[in-house]
């Protein structure tokens, strides 16, 4: 199993960026500001939230991240959106469905429901699982990230997503996504089965 886990990271550290999607200039500054966009937000978090919210966030982000892909990650889970910084300081959201699907070089995934949706890539980028896609409200048909122009910022309706992924267990993995275009700081989105 190791193995052929290893032999996953090398194929994908070997693809070419554009089979990985290359990143926009935007959303590789929002990765480059990780760390300081997340303390921001998760300070704000942790002194304004409610106590129900505090320990949902504490829960999301308890465990030590795996190695990103595992054969088991495909399939169904539950995710829960968590806002963290700006107007409101911590918002959790009741769980919604969410999909991986193994594409052969990462994982597809999709929120499925709620009005705030995305859709989008897991690769191996630099040694991280990075997510790029496309959020966007229920209703509309989002373009794939890699036809997004590139000077689209978004609208409030379709924007770019980018997202760092952890796996804690193949019935736990995080999304977090710093900067994200609209209403927060940082967002969680904790998957759950």
């Amino acid at each position: 199993m190791k193995g052929r886990l290893l032999a996953l990271a090398l194929i994908c550290a070997a693809l070419p960026a554009t089979a990985q999607q290359t990143l926009r200039p935007q959303e590789q500054s929002r990765l480059e500001r990780f760390d300081q966009t997340a303390g921001r937000a998760m300070l704000q978090a942790f002194q304004t939230g409610s106590p129900a919210d505090v320990d949902a966030l504490t829960r999301a982000l308890s465990g030590t991240a795996q190695v990103a892909f595992d054969e088991g990650l495909g399939g169904e889970w539950s995710c829960r959106t968590m806002k963290l910084g700006g107007l409101t300081g911590l918002v959790v959201y009741s769980p919604f469905k969410c999909r991986l699907t193994f594409q052969g070089d990462g994982y597809l995934f999709e929120k499925l429901s709620g009005s705030q949706r995305t859709r989008g890539f897991i690769a191996l980028r630099d040694g991280r699982a990075i997510y790029s896609g496309v959020g966007y409200v229920a209703g509309k048909t989002p373009p794939d990230y890699a036809d997004l122009a590139a000077d689209y910022a978004g609208d409030g309706e379709i924007q770019p997503d980018i997202a760092v992924f952890e796996r804690v267990s193949n019935q736990r993995a995080r999304l977090m996504f710093p900067a994200p275009v609209v209403e927060s700081d940082f967002d969680i989105l904790e998957l759950t089965r």
